[in-house]
């Protein structure tokens, strides 16, 4: 039950045209490394006043479906995901949207990446204990089977051994890139994966690019079958958000944006906080039809 005054939030929901209100496509759930459960995330989403929303859980559909079934015809639920890639030797992430969540080829290289990714989960926690961190084998054991298990799971379970005071500090001493028991991710080769989601039926989008973004690579990104890139995202200031909309307008990307929540503490990252307008997301669903 949404906090507040329910009737009243019903009201507002049912006034509203269809095609009214921000769209937040950038949302983690506890299907990966966020702390709101699909319902958590659909009545946040419900009380920030969003049309439409997409949870883009790290290399794992499996959020799509719960978070379908809490939202009802309340808003859009698009089916998103946020998969792991490799580009010029970097990790790079695309925002996949508009897919078939049953699609049998997309289905297995996410399967592939969460396989990689649990042997990267037991690496970092070896290298953990032979620095003299105590993982118990019972706080591993509360993870979730259907948890797609990253970095923020590894530093957890740091502080839960006393060896960090908080999850920053978890990363600060251990975890970040050139970390002690740091272990890299696998990473599906970009083009592969942009392929696999225009053959799902999806369209692809660069989530929150650094300055490695330039028009050189987005030129490349398009060719190999990209169709948009994120420009509003928490961390860019309106200079940033200027530049990617006018090189997404030079090389004829669309855009997308979105919050990228991964639960409360960080009021900048809310649900909702970062969007765009439902006629971008139109023009982002036409895409699928352009396959462009």
């Amino acid at each position: 039950m949404p906090i507040g005054q329910p009737f009243t939030l019903l009201c507002q929901t049912l006034s509203r045209p269809r095609h009214h209100g921000r769209v937040d496509l950038h949302l983690h759930t506890t299907f990966s490394d966020g702390a709101y459960s699909p319902g958590e995330i659909v009545d946040l989403a419900r009380r920030s006043g969003l049309s439409a929303i997409a949870v883009t859980d790290h290399d794992t559909l499996a959020g799509i479906a719960p978070t379908r079934h809490a939202a009802g015809d309340a808003l859009e639920i698009v089916a998103g995901v946020e998969i792991t890639t490799g580009f010029l030797g970097r990790e790079v992430h695309l925002l996949a949207y508009f897919f078939d969540a049953d699609d049998v080829a997309l289905g297995l290289a996410l399967d592939h990446l969460r396989a990689e990714r649990v042997g990267r989960f037991h690496e970092m926690i070896a290298r953990l204990r032979g620095q003299g961190v105590p993982i118990e084998e019972a706080a591993i054991a509360r993870l979730s089977n259907s948890t797609t298990l990253g970095r923020p799971h590894v530093a957890a379970l740091i502080v839960q051994a006393r060896k960090a005071g908080s999850v920053r500090e978890a990363f600060q001493r251990y975890l970040h890139d050139q970390g002690k028991a740091a272990v890299p991710k696998t990473r599906l080769p970009v083009a592969e994966a942009i392929a696999l989601v225009r053959q799902a039926g999806g369209v692809a989008s660069w989530a929150h690019p650094n300055y490695h973004c330039t028009r050189e690579a987005l030129v490349e990104l398009k060719r190999l079958g990209l169709s948009a890139v994120e420009v509003e995202y928490p961390a860019f200031q309106a200079r940033r958000r200027k530049e990617l909309r006018q090189l997404a307008a030079e090389v004829g990307l669309t855009i997308t944006g979105g919050s990228d929540c991964h639960g409360p503490g960080q009021p900048h990252r809310a649900v909702g906080a970062s969007s765009i307008t439902h006629d971008e997301l139109e023009r982002l669903r036409a895409r699928t039809q352009a396959r462009g």
